[in-house]
């Protein structure tokens, strides 16, 4: 069956915010692009929380994301999924990549890789920066099981390229387009690492696979994240959604709003009298100059 043919059916959408703080209109808006996709054809609404990362997720950002969804009108079909409570679910993934000779532990500290990447004079660019040099990619496993039963730290990255000589030219659905997998844009990315089962690239695709999504939204800022995405989905012969990638919303100076870059909250916003159609307006665009953040 082609890409184009696999999702015929009514969409199955997700959101999928990580509890780390509250919600700001760029969340909005890819809960609407999700949502919309889903309500006007029929289809069904998900949310899913990555809290993997217990040391910066908190139970009372969970809390706010679901009355602030509640109080914009965004319903959601079904139970919310807590990455926190499938561990087991992201640790078979690992172990069926492991048993396909996929992946390899990584020992290399971010001052060594930045070390290593000035000796070499740069390293390639992905879209994303200097990718990672494959410094631990030929360690070779008696000297990597020595420096594990050492207790040194580690990552488990994906070795990319082993990945598609067993999968062969991959390809996924976006907008109706037919874009091919390359290697280039995020190199050997982090699967895992020893105090944390999952990296975002693992949990994403495992937990796609498993809620049944067929139908991916999110901002344009992840689009490179799909080349690995769609790599694993053929390793773990996992269906493969289609894609639409949105534009995100940026600030007066054109800087993107995110939480670490203090966008105002969607709370701040209800607690200053703005309505849920005042926040959707300006998270689509549509808001008019009366209305103002």
């Amino acid at each position: 069956m082609s890409l184009a043919a696999a999702h015929t059916a009514a969409p199955v959408t997700r959101f999928a915010p990580s509890p780390t703080g509250y919600l700001h209109l760029g969340h909005v808006r890819s809960a609407l692009e999700g949502w919309r996709a889903a309500r006007r054809d029929g289809g069904r609404f998900l949310l899913r929380l990555e809290d993997i990362d217990r040391t910066r997720c908190r139970d009372e950002h969970a809390a706010a994301i679901l009355e602030d969804l509640d109080w914009l009108g965004l319903d959601w079909d079904g139970p919310v999924r807590k990455q926190s409570e499938h561990f087991d679910d992201y640790q078979r993934a690992l172990d069926q990549l492991a048993e396909m000779d996929v992946l390899y532990p990584c020992f290399c500290t971010r001052r060594e890789i930045q070390t290593e990447i000035a000796r070499a004079g740069g390293a390639p660019q992905g879209d994303t920066g200097p990718r990672y040099p494959g410094i631990c990619r030929g360690l070779g496993a008696e000297a990597a099981g020595e420096k594990q039963r050492a207790g040194l730290g580690y990552a488990l990255r994906l070795d990319f390229g082993r990945a598609l000589a067993l999968t062969g030219p991959l390809e996924w659905m976006e907008d109706g387009q037919n874009r091919r997998v390359d290697p280039t844009p995020l190199g050997d990315v982090v699967l895992a690492r020893k105090e944390l089962p999952a990296s975002y690239h693992l949990s994403v695709t495992v937990d796609d696979a498993i809620q049944g999504v067929t139908l991916v939204t999110r901002g344009e800022d992840l689009r490179t994240a799909t080349h690995v995405h769609r790599v694993l989905q053929a390793l773990l012969d996992f269906p493969a959604p289609s894609y639409r990638h949105h534009a995100l919303l940026t600030d007066a100076e054109g800087r993107r709003l995110s939480k670490r870059d203090g966008a105002m909250t969607i709370r701040s916003m209800r607690e200053r009298g703005m309505t849920p159609a005042d926040v959707v307006a300006l998270a689509t665009g549509d808001a008019p100059r009366s209305v103002q953040p």
